[in-house]
């Protein structure tokens, strides 16, 4: 069923509230940075204690029920109707693996495990279970940014962004996740609006934050290898390429420079990641990955659930949860628009299986490379970290590796296809939710991939305290987009069940009073 077209002046309300609470930000931390720190770090405290629970619990249930979905007789739903697949399962299965996680994952892969290796996480800090340093610290990383990140991006919302646009019309935006209570009013009511506002906000936040990092973790590289320099100059010209090759990336559209971005990237991370297996600690990486993947998965649900030291929740597992779940609406349109055609159960198996075990490898590789290291000289590593942060922990771990003339340069380039790959992925898909469009104009692509940019170079402009600034905001903005998740716990399943039943999977449908749109 083709999509309505979302009403010309909703569009322009909907561009200009969400581009208006993004230079409003840069205006009030441009006038007073110092005010605005205040206020964000007392909203970012509020925000934790009120919402943390309720994020724990959801992204929990959120993949218990994917994975019940993915795995009995509802797996079989073709998503959006029998057509075929737009793209290879290599290629989809490539420009999954490179949207927010990858991005984020490149910056923390060497440095959070190398964090919990020197501070043992709580969970595991009072135990006399003998469980080791090395596996401790890659278990919290896994729970970080494995099977409850994942999932939290685009199983159950993906679901509902379906059925409300393949089976009812409903334009691809994030407020098709409303559907479910306001039918077709969803298109024109304020709800609907509020609903695109905040996730747009809330993934262009997410999004600017590693754009600006990686500005700075490559400044830091170009000084320390180089001698350049890591002046607000360098930072800009580096900022100038990485928006330069994500613009036209998000330019060329899904079919070309983003699946074939996406393509090249794993390549390159393979073959990366041989090389550090066959030449460097091979042996220790992968007992490690093994050792910490037994801990992860025996307390998993004590990791998932525990309610011990606030303080470290809000710097570690709640900021997590706070960054994924922004980023949910807006990955779950994006994931439905490149899926259309693979079934449930390929969707749940990439998305929340696959997709977390290659990136808890791929942290046990850089992680824990950086902690053999570490083991074999004190200091070569975690000094580094403790003087600079994320940058110099990457940095120091490849320096160290076998071919490191070679391994160094190649690393630096991943990051950047890494996090352009984030880039042109959530241009277009914030072009999608203003448009409605399953293709949006480019020029709409172009100009929030500029837009991105153009904020992330004010905000460096200001030094570490404006990213940082976004870092807390980031979580901010969670709290309305985390209300506007909660109800895809039920409205998921329901969704699904429509689908089965419209391809003949099952034989009922479900119960008029189920099937009713709740009037608000």
């Amino acid at each position: 069923m083709e999509s309505s077209t979302p009403r010309t002046t909703d569009k322009r309300i909907v561009a200009s509230l969400s581009g208006g609470f993004l230079l409003l930000f840069v205006i009030l931390a441009l006038f007073d940075l110092q005010q605005m720190t205040q206020w964000i770090n007392l909203s970012f405290a509020w925000v934790l204690d009120v919402f943390g629970p309720l994020w724990q619990v959801w992204m929990l249930a959120n993949l218990v029920i994917a994975l019940v979905l993915g795995f009995t007789r509802y797996g079989d739903i073709r998503l959006g109707g029998n057509g075929r697949p737009e793209s290879s399962t290599f290629r989809w299965l490539a420009v999954i693996m490179c949207t927010l996680l990858a991005g984020g994952g490149v910056f923390w892969s060497a440095a959070e495990p190398m964090y919990h290796y020197l501070s043992t996480p709580p969970v595991f800090a009072d135990t006399d279970s003998g469980i080791s340093a090395v596996s401790a610290a890659l278990a919290q990383s896994f729970m970080h940014w494995g099977f409850l990140a994942w999932a939290a991006l685009g199983t159950l919302s993906a679901i509902v962004v379906v059925y409300a646009h393949y089976y009812k019309g409903i334009a691809m935006r994030p407020r098709a996740l409303l559907y479910p209570f306001l039918g077709e009013k969803v298109e024109t009511h304020w709800l609907g609006t509020a609903a695109d506002v905040v996730s747009i906000v809330a993934v262009a936040a997410g999004t600017i934050g590693p754009i600006g990092f990686l500005a700075t973790q490559l400044g830091f590289s170009f000084e320390a290898l180089l001698g350049w320099e890591n002046n607000y100059i360098l930072q800009l010209a580096i900022l100038a390429a990485l928006v330069a090759i994500y613009t036209i990336s998000a330019s060329t559209g899904i079919e070309k420079g983003i699946q074939w971005l996406s393509s090249a990237n794993v390549v390159l991370a393979v073959i990366l990641l041989a090389t550090i297996l066959l030449a460097g600690p091979g042996g220790f990486i992968i007992d490690a990955f093994l050792n910490g993947m037994g801990v992860y998965l025996q307390d998993f649900m004590p990791m998932a659930l525990t309610r011990h030291d606030n303080e470290w929740m809000g710097w570690w597992t709640l900021f997590f949860w706070g960054w994924f779940i922004g980023y949910g609406p807006m990955m779950a349109i994006f994931i439905a628009r490149i899926s259309r055609g693979r079934t449930l159960r390929e969707l749940v198996m990439a998305v929340a299986i696959m997709a977390p075990l290659v990136t808890n490898f791929w942290f046990a590789a850089l992680g824990g490379a950086g902690i053999f290291y570490e083991q074999a000289l004190a200091g070569s590593v975690s000094e580094p970290l403790q003087a600079a942060g994320l940058p110099a922990a990457l940095l120091a771990v490849t320096q160290q590796l076998p071919f490191a003339e070679l391994m160094v340069p190649a690393f630096l380039v991943l990051t950047v296809i890494f996090v352009a790959t984030t880039g042109d992925s959530m241009a277009y898909a914030i072009a999608m939710a203003i448009s409605g469009d399953r293709t949006p104009r480019t020029r709409d692509r172009i100009f929030w991939a500029l837009t991105m940019g153009l904020v992330a170079a004010v905000l460096l402009r200001m030094g570490e305290g404006g990213i940082s600034a976004l870092q807390s905001f980031i979580v901010i903005t969670a709290a309305p987009v985390s209300l506007l998740l909660l109800p895809v716990l039920w409205t998921g399943p329901k969704m699904a069940h429509a689908m089965a039943f419209e391809q003949g999977i099952v034989t009922h449908k479900l119960r008029s009073e189920e099937l009713a749109q709740t009037k608000l």
